[in-house]
């Protein structure tokens, strides 16, 4: 029996392989999943619709699941047509989720081509794509070690 959230077989497979700083990405409907990938990495695709299913609640799930160790966002653009002021909105959902599972640590932003360097390294080895519409939802979570 599971003891956490997750029931998805696919994603506890690969997560059951997965070891200290393996990374998994919560993908959101924006991001080009099947090409932007580690060459070891498994895809997912939860996106059954717009809106469904969102990051957020892919993050609820794996925190049950597995430790967290560093949560990385794709940095947002201060300038130009998709320019934001401020953290994305869904940053701060994400922020709640790792207070509510007592998870202590910050959301480290990477510059937008380097995440795409990052998710492409062979620790990459989950993709779960979703079909969040929010701007810069992307997460990229690297797997830490499990205390007793």
């Amino acid at each position: 029996m599971l003891n956490h959230q997750l029931i998805h077989p696919k994603i506890n497979e690969v997560l059951g392989r997965a070891g200290h700083y393996s990374r998994v990405l919560i993908a959101d409907g924006n991001y080009p999943a099947y090409n932007a990938r580690g060459p070891l990495s498994e895809l997912v695709s939860l996106n059954l619709a717009p809106g469904v299913v969102t990051c957020t609640e892919v993050l609820k799930a794996l925190v049950t699941a597995i430790p967290i160790q560093q949560a990385n966002t794709m940095q947002y653009q201060t300038s130009g047509p998709f320019a934001l002021a401020k953290d994305p909105p869904v940053w701060d959902h994400y922020r709640a989720v790792f207070k509510n599972a007592a998870v202590d640590l910050e959301l480290a932003p990477i510059e937008q081509f380097k995440f795409y360097e990052t998710v492409a390294e062979p620790e990459h080895v989950l993709t779960i794509q979703t079909g969040d519409q929010a701007l810069y939802a992307n997460l990229l979570l690297t797997i830490g070690v499990r205390t007793i």
